[in-house]
C-alpha cells in the first residue's frame, strides 16, 4: 500500500463514527491516533479509516504512558462525552464518575504531548452548567496549560445543512487567537428532502400506538378551522375540560390542607370526576406534570402552559369535543397526548412535514430544518411524512449520515446501534468550517509535509497490532 503525504498530524480522542477525521482528512491531516471505547465503534473505526483506534482512554494512565503511545501530533480533536453535561442527564459534570472526569484525561494528553492546536465539542448545555461555573474550569484548566481559548454555539443550519443541532465548540491555539477567526454562518434555505432516498423497501417499522398517535393529531389538525390560530405552546389535551387548582394551590398542597375531599368539587385530565376518591385515585386522574408530591407552587412556566391550554379548549370546544370522543386520548400514554406544532402559517397536514415523538409530546417540524438526532434514544430518530417519500417512515441511518455529513462510511449494522452512533456524532461540514481557519498554514501547500505514519496503520490484508 503506497503512503500519501500528508500536510498535519491530529489525534480523534472520543472519536464515534469519525466526524472529526471526515472534516481534517479532508483538510489535508492524518490521523496518527484514535480511542474509541464502544467495542462496535471501535472495530467500524479500522473498517473505515484503516486505523486501529485505542480502547480505554483511562488507560492512558499516565504521562509517560501518553509520551509512549500517543504520538506527536500538531491537533488534538475530542467530542468529550456529553451526558454529564446534557440537560437530558442528570446534569452531575464533573462529579459523574464515569464519564465527567474525561475532559481532565484530555487536559492531560494535551499537556503531555503539547499540540499547536485542539478542536472540542460538546453540548450547548456545557456553557450554563452549574450557573457557569463548568464552562469557567474547562476555560481555566486550558489556559493554565498554554493555550487561547474560544468557544461559540453553532448549529448544522447555519451552514446550509438541514438540521437543528446545536452544539458548543472549543477552539485553541499555542500561538494565540489573533488570526483566528470563527466561520460565518450561513441564512440560505435549506430542505430535508436534499438527503431522503425514495423507494426504500427494508425500513424499521413505526409502533401501531406511534400511528395512531399521529393520526390523531394529523385529525385535530384537519378538525381545526383556518380562522384558528394553533398554539405555539405545547398542547397539551389532558388540560381538555380539567378544573384543578394550579394557580395558587397544587394538588399536592391541597392534599397535605386537606386530604382528598379538597379535590372533591374538581375535575382532572380530561374533566374527569375527582370525587368521592381516595389520594390514590385521584393521582391516577390527574396529569404527570400535577401529580409531585412535593410540589406545592408550579414555577410560572407551567402555570402558563395549562392557563393558556384551558383557554385554547373553551375557545375551541365546539371541534374539539367531537375530536376528544372519537379518539379518547386518554387510553395513550402522556407523550401521546401532547403536541408541538412548529410549522405555524404551514399546510395543516402532518404527512407534509417531519415528525419527531419527544418525552413533550409529538413535534412537527417543517422540511427545512430537521429536528436534531438523539443519542439517548433510538424512539426520537425523526419520522418522514408519506408526502415527502410516498410512504410514512422513520428516517434511515443512511439519510442520518448525511445529515452529518460524514459521507459513504459504514454504519452499525444494527440500525439502533447505528441511530444512537449517529446522535452522538459530530458534523464534518461544521467542523471543517471551524477547523480551516484555525489551522491556517497547516493546511495549506506551503505547510509541513508528512507521510502517513505505518505505526497502528491498518495493512490492506495484513493484521491489526494490539494492546
Amino acid at each position: 500500500m503506497s503512503e500519501a503525504e500528508y500536510s498535519f498530524r491530529f489525534v480523534d480522542l472520543f472519536a464515534g463514527l469519525g466526524g472529526f477525521h471526515v472534516a481534517l482528512r479532508e483538510l489535508g491531516g492524518a490521523c496518527v491516533f484514535a480511542a474509541e471505547l464502544d467495542p462496535t465503534l471501535n472495530a467500524l473505526y479500522a473498517e473505515n479509516y484503516q486505523l486501529e483506534a485505542w480502547k480505554d482512554i483511562n488507560d492512558l494512565a499516565s504521562s509517560r504512558i501518553i509520551s509512549q503511545e500517543v504520538p506527536d501530533h500538531d491537533v488534538l480533536t475530542a467530542g468529550f462525552p456529553c451526558q454529564p453535561f446534557s440537560k437530558a442527564g442528570e446534569q452531575l459534570g464533573f462529579k459523574d464518575t464515569t464519564q465527567g472526569h474525561l475532559f481532565f484525561k484530555v487536559i492531560q494528553i494535551l499537556q503531555t504531548k503539547k499540540p499547536r492546536h485542539f478542536l472540542l465539542e460538546n453540548v450547548p448545555n456545557i456553557l450554563k452548567h452549574s450557573g457557569g461555573g463548568t464552562l469557567q474550569t474547562i476555560l481555566a484548566e486550558l489556559e493554565a496549560i498554554g493555550y487561547s481559548v474560544g468557544v461559540r454555539r453553532l448549529s448544522p443550519h447555519e451552514f446550509g445543512i438541514p438540521q437543528i443541532r446545536d452544539r458548543a465548540y472549543f477552539v485553541g491555539s499555542r500561538d494565540g487567537l489573533e488570526q483566528f477567526r470563527w466561520p460565518e454562518t450561513e441564512k440560505s434555505s435549506t430542505d430535508i428532502k436534499s438527503v431522503l432516498k425514495h423507494d426504500l423497501v427494508d425500513v424499521r417499522p413505526i409502533p401501531a400506538q406511534t400511528t395512531h398517535a399521529i393520526n390523531m393529531w394529523d385529525d385535530f389538525l384537519k378538525r381545526s378551522p383556518a380562522r384558528v390560530k394553533l398554539p405555539w405552546f405545547p398542547i397539551w389535551a389532558m388540560e381538555f375540560r380539567a378544573t384543578y387548582p394550579f394557580e395558587e394551590a397544587t394538588p399536592s398542597a391541597i392534599w397535605a390542607e386537606k386530604g382528598s375531599r379538597g379535590l372533591s368539587r374538581h375535575l382532572g385530565s380530561f374533566g374527569f370526576e375527582l370525587r368521592g376518591l381516595d389520594r390514590a385515585a385521584q393521582f391516577e386522574r390527574l396529569p404527570s406534570h400535577a401529580r409531585r408530591a412535593d410540589d406545592f407552587k408550579f414555577p410560572d412556566w407551567k402555570k402558563d402552559f395549562i392557563r393558556q391550554n384551558r383557554e385554547f379548549y373553551c375557545e375551541n370546544r365546539k371541534w374539539i369535543d367531537p375530536w376528544l370522543a372519537k379518539w379518547e386520548p386518554w387510553r395513550m400514554v402522556s407523550s401521546y397526548q401532547k403536541f408541538e406544532w412548529n410549522a405555524q402559517g404551514a399546510e395543516r397536514k402532518i404527512d407534509k412535514h417531519v415528525i419527531q415523538v419527544r418525552a413533550s409530546g409529538l413535534r412537527v417540524k417543517r422540511t427545512t430544518t430537521a429536528p436534531s438526532l438523539i443519542a439517548m434514544t433510538n424512539t426520537q430518530v425523526p419520522i418522514l411524512g408519506r408526502h415527502l417519500v410516498g410512504v410514512r417512515r422513520y428516517m434511515t441511518p443512511q439519510e442520518c449520515a448525511e445529515l452529518q455529513c460524514l459521507g459513504d462510511i459504514e454504519l452499525p449494522r444494527n440500525d439502533l446501534q447505528a441511530y444512537k452512533a449517529l446522535g452522538n456524532a459530530v458534523n464534518a461540514r461544521v467542523v471543517k468550517a471551524i477547523a480551516e481557519p484555525l489551522l491556517g498554514e497547516l493546511t495549506r501547500a506551503g505547510g509541513a509535509r508528512i507521510p502517513v505514519p505505518k505505526s497502528r496503520r491498518k495493512a490492506i490484508g495484513g493484521s491489526v497490532p494490539s494492546h
